[in-house]
């Protein structure tokens, strides 16, 4: 009897055993013990909390109390460190990386030796090497999405399929001869090949990029918004950013303002990111919110150029979609989103004389929720949430510069570098582990880039050519 009794309990236990094991919810990915800043819309911040990811999908984000409940693949015991929503970059050109360091402080730098210096040198060849260099720098810095303008971006959409990022590559549309068209209508045909070509990409989105509205005429502009309509894609634009862009406009259209200018012509459309949007005044940002246009905020390179500072702070008390971008590497010489929360929230206390200005819970929010807005994509990533793509990385909270943490937010702002940035997920996958490259070779990346600036150096640094 004693020994029936025995093998009843034992068979008990294994069937319960055997039910909690079947009970158990299966993930490939789990998180536990994080500081997580889901940027949801509550803002909602658990200081020992787990992330729950399965296929490319957010399953879970919780206190972390059910942790015993999940049996994963992969887990990421955090230890205390940040986890937080992948950066999202509104606005770079991440070819340009090739060219960073090149006559910085030159005047009048976009015409006068920009430009000259990509009639010469820009190619598939160095659209490719210079996409996969910034894209390493990306992924090493917490940036999951970016948005990009340049040319040959069929080749740049290559090099973030290949390191299993997230984008939206526009393909450049200007007036004068460039590397990949004669015009700016070849420009647009090449933009129509390429978005029929990866419309159905699930993490590449094509896009037009018309370089500005005075490198573009009316007819164009209004051709690019048109199509962008019927195929359902973006349109990214350098918007109100300069002096000569706002003269040009203004004899264009009888004095009016860029951004004034575009809503005449029907060009202000949700589908629209403008970048920079410095030159702004109250009709203008009216106009803005009226059409629903996203826009990049691209400081570090706006007060390295001298063209001023967006008036942001404005915008968002106007409900506009506002995120920060980097600008390119010839422009704001990193990719780091992460440098650029510093200045964001401390140039916008200076020239707002309130030190109370743009708190770093807003600078966050610019990096995750509101560049995903910007750009339209706030349904599927910029926070931690069920049922979004999983895009989302670890900051180290043990480095020296991160000690001690009181505020996450604070802490990001104005302490991290882009260092601190321990792991990258993109669409549920490890790009990047203990700060080590998983989906690409990053050394080779490299050599190739130093390659290539051996021919830079001999082109247009020893002979000088370019500066005119």
């Amino acid at each position: 009897m004693f020994k029936k009794t025995l093998i009843a309990v034992s068979l008990a236990a294994t069937t319960l055993a055997s039910t909690s094991a079947l009970a158990l919810e299966k993930v490939d990915l789990l998180i536990k013990n994080a500081t997580v800043l889901t940027m949801n819309e509550d803002r909602t911040v658990f200081d020992q909390g787990l992330v729950a990811v399965k296929g490319n999908k957010i399953v879970a984000v919780t206190d972390g109390k059910d942790v015993k409940d999940y049996q994963a693949k992969t887990v990421i015991d955090a230890d205390g460190d940040i986890v937080m929503p992948g950066l999202i970059n509104t606005h770079t050109h991440v070819s340009m990386t090739v060219f960073r360091s090149l006559a910085d402080d030159v005047p009048d730098r976009l015409h006068r030796y920009i430009f000259p210096l990509e009639k010469k040198l820009v190619s598939r060849d160095m659209v490719r090497i210079g996409a996969q260099l910034g894209n390493v720098e990306m992924v090493k810095g917490g940036v999951t999405t970016y948005a990009d303008m340049y040319y040959f971006e069929d080749e740049v959409a290559k090099t973030v399929d290949k390191i299993g990022m997230r984008a939206i590559l526009g393909e450049s549309v200007i007036k004068f001869p460039v590397a990949d068209a004669a015009n700016a209508e070849e420009g647009i045909q090449y933009a129509l090949n390429f978005i029929e070509e990866y419309k159905d990409h699930p993490r590449i989105t094509p896009a037009f990029a018309p370089h500005a509205p005075y490198t573009n005429t009316t007819e164009i502009l209004q051709k690019i918004t048109k199509l962008s309509l019927e195929h359902d894609v973006p349109v990214m634009i350098h918007l109100a950013e300069s002096d000569r862009e706002n003269e040009v406009i203004a004899k264009r259209s009888d004095g009016k303002s860029p951004v004034a200018y575009m809503a005449d012509i029907g060009a202000l459309t949700p589908n629209l990111i403008g970048a920079h949007v410095i030159n702004v005044d109250d009709n203008d940002i009216a106009l803005l919110k009226k059409h629903d246009v996203g826009v990049a905020h691209n400081m570090s390179a706006n007060i390295k150029s001298a063209k001023g500072v967006a008036p942001v702070i404005k915008m968002q008390e106007q409900g506009i979609r506002v995120g920060l971008g980097t600008d390119g590497p010839m422009s704001g010489n990193t990719l780091s989103t992460i440098d650029e929360f510093n200045q964001v929230a401390k140039v916008h206390k200076l020239v707002n004389h309130d030190r109370a200005a743009m708190p770093p819970l807003n600078v966050i929010e610019m990096a995750t929720i509101g560049a995903a807005r910007a750009l339209h994509m706030e349904d599927t990533i910029g926070s931690l949430e069920n049922g979004k793509l999983a895009d989302i990385i670890v900051i180290d909270t043990k480095a020296p510069n991160m000690v001690p943490v009181y505020n996450p937010y604070s802490a990001l702002v104005y302490s991290a570098y882009a260092t601190n940035v321990k792991h990258t997920i993109v669409d549920g996958k490890l790009l990047m582990e203990d700060r080590n490259m998983l989906t690409v070779d990053e050394t080779a990346i490299r050599k190739e880039a130093l390659e290539f600036a051996d021919k830079v150096r001999k082109t247009v640094v020893e002979s000088g050519e370019v500066v005119q």
